[in-house]
């Protein structure tokens, strides 16, 4: 406006001049007074515009800072919408993603199942011939018992809740939703209200599993089969799910160690460490196989294939298991999480298998593969609690780390005549529990003084949104609690069920089965090869 005030002022000068008086130039002055009004409404409309975008934005940015004021949010989104005033049907958005979470839980939850099948060929590939079809036996058994355990009181032990404030209200064990009640609902007939406990069931049921598993091969080739199923159901229905109540399911390890709680980002502790002691109480209850430390060389792996393509199994599995832990696929930061996680368990299983490796070249002067596949999976058990906190350089180091722990642990176990047939304490409970506390000593935190652990890409805050300093400590002990709670309770309660098993001569097979075979003695047909034993062990070790 001012601008064209001004305009007009100097026109009104400039013709008030006698030789403004030219007809020529009375029409150019006019034309330019023109223009400046043409300009001018553009101006105007202009600032309108600019107007209306600032009053768009500051709605905007109200409505994304306090989102709990708009009232669709607030109601709960349903598949069903019975009553509008206090549910809602799910947003588009929403509806997308959900189907993404519900997608990666199952897709992460089967490779984790596979697993299994690793587990299954490392375990029977480190075993004698003779004795394949039981440890195969044992391996789908830990399934299926594990699956009726996880259902009947393993989730509601672990994840049943009740919970307060967002924590576990005892903080130490669940005490609702056995065998799956509550997964669904009936708000009027005809319709069927689900919810998302059933994806996350599905998922942690995987991860059960696996803990089971860890303990079939530490014991394997002298356990009978009926005390081993004993064991496999109570571990899957009480011991494993009571752990992952403690810290995965916000008990007493999430809320009330440390302001910042544990770290075990996909379960070094919670699973491997789990599965790894329970495997040495068992391998020390009930006793070296017949004739393990009076002649070594008999009992050695008897398929160095099998080995290897179950190792190979078992890292392409890892991804699912560690990645997975992301629980969800739904925002980029997620995503990025799991690429950084993905890569941290490459470096990771990369880096032990080479150290193992190595540190066997040196000893005995030749290739051990099998110390090689152990290596691997020693590398991956390190990783797994600290992938989600820590870069790729600090992941190499606890790697590099863990292959000298599970060289040293496997030794000192054969020196002391524990007889760990998959060396299942080496790799899963020590490099378990080197893991853990890895998880809060690389923490990617700004030195001994800012803490990330759970919130990712950035540091755990106040309630004013500034980093908590001196969380570092916190963090740390947690950890330590968690490796003593966890190992003291394994501990325990594998004791309390082998103890009396081995006492009532239920748990160890005779020296005749030993001795035979657990093929020939106890199943149908009677060897797990087509060609005799002596034929099997020289082609499969080939």
């Amino acid at each position: 406006m001012k601008t064209m005030l001004h305009a007009r002022l100097v026109l009104g000068v400039f013709l008030a001049r006698p030789e403004a008086a030219n007809p020529s130039l009375n029409d150019r002055v006019a034309e330019l007074e023109r223009l400046v009004l043409k300009q001018q409404e553009l101006l105007s409309s202009q600032e309108e515009q600019f107007q209306e975008t600032q009053h768009m934005l500051s709605d905007i940015s109200r409505a994304a800072a306090e989102p709990r004021r708009l009232a669709a949010t607030t109601l709960p989104p349903k598949v069903h919408v019975i009553d509008n005033t206090t549910e809602r049907a799910f947003t588009d958005i929403e509806n997308l993603q959900q189907a993404l979470d519900h997608t990666w839980f199952i897709l992460c939850g089967a490779l984790v199942m596979f697993m299994q099948a690793g587990f299954a060929m490392v375990e029977s590939g480190c075993c004698r011939a003779k004795n394949v079809q039981n440890i195969l036996l044992k391996n789908l058994t830990d399934v299926c018992v594990g699956t009726l355990g996880w259902w009947m009181s393993g989730w509601a032990f672990a994840y049943g809740g009740p919970m307060v404030d967002g924590y576990l209200e005892n903080g130490f064990i669940g005490t609702d939703q056995f065998f799956g009640a509550g997964f669904m609902s009936t708000p009027k007939a005809g319709m069927i209200e689900p919810t998302g406990a059933i994806k996350s069931w599905f998922f942690q049921w995987a991860f059960c599993g696996a803990a089971a598993t860890i303990v079939s091969g530490g014991v394997a080739e002298r356990v009978n089969f009926p005390g081993y199923c004993i064991f496999s159901f109570v571990m899957t229905a009480f011991i494993y799910p009571v752990c992952v109540a403690w810290t995965w399911g916000y008990g007493f390890l999430a809320k009330d160690i440390s302001d910042v709680g544990y770290m075990d980002f996909a379960g070094s502790g919670v699973v491997h460490m789990t599965g790894g002691v329970g495997a040495l109480v068992g391998a020390i209850i009930a006793g070296p196989r017949l004739g393990r430390f009076d002649n070594p060389d008999a009992f050695n792996p008897h398929s160095l294939p099998l080995i290897v393509l179950g190792t190979f199994i078992l890292w392409f599995g890892w991804y699912g298991f560690n990645c997975g832990s992301t629980l969800g696929m739904t925002t980029a930061a997620k995503g990025m999480m799991a690429a950084q996680v993905a890569m941290n368990t490459t470096i990771g299983g990369a880096t032990g298998g080479l150290t193992v490796f190595t540190l066997r070249l040196a000893l005995l002067k030749k290739y051990d593969i099998g110390g090689f596949c152990n290596g691997i999976l020693a590398g991956l058990v390190s990783i797994t609690a600290p992938c989600g906190n820590v870069e790729v350089g600090p992941a190499f180091v606890i790697a590099l780390i863990g292959g000298f722990l599970y060289q040293g642990a496997s030794a000192l176990l054969r020196k002391v005549k524990v007889d760990d047939p998959i060396d299942a304490f080496a790799v899963h409970g020590v490099c378990g529990a080197w893991g853990t506390l890895a998880a809060a000593l690389f923490d990617w935190g700004d030195g001994f003084d800012l803490y990330h652990g759970w919130s990712g890409f950035a540091c755990a805050q106040d309630a004013s949104g500034v980093c908590l300093k001196g969380a570092w400590g916190g963090g740390m002990a947690a950890n330590v609690v968690e490796v003593l709670a966890i190992a003291s309770w394994v501990a325990a309660w594998s004791t309390i069920i082998f103890l009396p098993l081995r006492l009532a001569k239920f748990l160890r097979a005779s020296d005749s089965v030993q001795e035979e075979g657990f093929d020939a003695a106890k199943h149908s047909p009677t060897k797990a090869y087509a060609m005799d034993e002596s034929a099997a062990n020289t082609i499969l070790s080939a």
